[in-house]
């Protein structure tokens, strides 16, 4: 089960636009129909938020994609803020974002599905990024790429 971030959604709307990759788009409408791919309410929200029309529209018509936390879900995210140079940054960057800030949940959802997170974000040495934060905990995660080279998606 893949655990998309906003990027990820955010760079598969503005780079493959549907009607010049519609053979992309089949393989990825296969893999949401059969439940292979989730996020998170918190991402919807960004989505919601976010510059991509096409993105908010699909987000809209694919609302089960985007679940409330799970009780368990809430407990890996307390977890999360336990690791104190985590906490200080999320909450950092939540403030500058408005009060957004999906990736704890989409780590936690990740985690409690044993799920792979598909982020745009880089894993800088001892930083806290979402790749970093999944390595902290053993999370699988991967790049947009990666997910197609897992799919073994050829185009």
């Amino acid at each position: 089960m893949y655990v998309f971030d906003t990027s990820t959604f955010t760079q598969l709307f503005r780079s493959y636009y549907p009607d010049r990759f519609p053979t992309l788009w089949q393989h990825f409408d296969r893999l949401v129909d059969a439940g292979n791919v989730t996020s998170t309410r918190e991402v919807r929200r960004e989505i919601e938020d976010g510059p991509v029309r096409a993105l908010t529209e699909w987000a809209g018509r694919n609302t089960d994609l985007f679940p409330a936390p799970t009780s368990d879900e809430a407990r890996f995210v307390s977890r999360i803020f336990q690791v104190t140079r985590f906490q200080q940054v999320i909450e950092q960057r939540k403030l500058l974002k408005g009060g957004k800030n999906a990736d704890p949940f989409l780590i936690a959802r990740a985690q409690t599905i044993s799920g792979m997170v598909v982020t745009m974000e880089s894993e800088p040495p001892n930083g806290v990024k979402i790749p970093n934060i999944c390595r902290h905990f053993g999370i699988n995660c991967t790049s947009l790429e990666g997910f197609m080279e897992r799919e073994d998606w050829q185009f």
